[in-house]
């Protein structure tokens, strides 16, 4: 158990490191990089593509064993289609994303910068997370 709350420690640093060296906690980089239309700053990209580049590789190796170094198995979704719900919920998040220049992680990892601004981020991102679970 504890080796499991180590690696989540490593885990959760190392991406709150990356957010913030890359930019992402920034919401004007974001928006900047969302404003395709006025003032683009494409530097965004080369994150997206570097994470997704990491993420292949690192889903590749890790789902060709047979189980996970710190569980006893798997917990992949069993859902694979695209239905309405993923749909909508993909719109909410990036209009979200496209209003306020955060999503979930980076929102977190701004906190570490003193933005206590984003409190009320992160408290509106729980009331949608809450009426969310009430929907179902």
């Amino acid at each position: 158990m504890m080796a499991r709350a180590a690696a989540a420690l490593v885990s959760g640093l190392l991406f709150g490191l990356g957010l913030a060296v890359s930019q992402m906690a920034n919401p004007a980089k974001v928006l900047g990089f969302l404003d395709i239309a006025g003032r683009w700053d494409p530097s965004l990209a080369l994150v997206l593509a570097a994470a997704a580049g990491v993420a292949t590789i690192g889903y590749r190796r890790v789902l060709s064993r047979p189980k996970p170094a710190l569980a006893p198995a798997f917990n992949l979704p069993r859902k694979t289609g695209i239905d309405a719900k993923a749909v909508i919920g993909a719109a909410l998040f990036g209009m979200g994303w496209g209003l306020a220049g955060l999503c979930p992680g980076p929102a977190f990892a701004a906190l570490a910068f003193g933005q206590l601004e984003i409190l009320f981020f992160i408290g509106t991102m729980g009331l949608g997370l809450h009426l969310a679970r009430q929907m179902n």
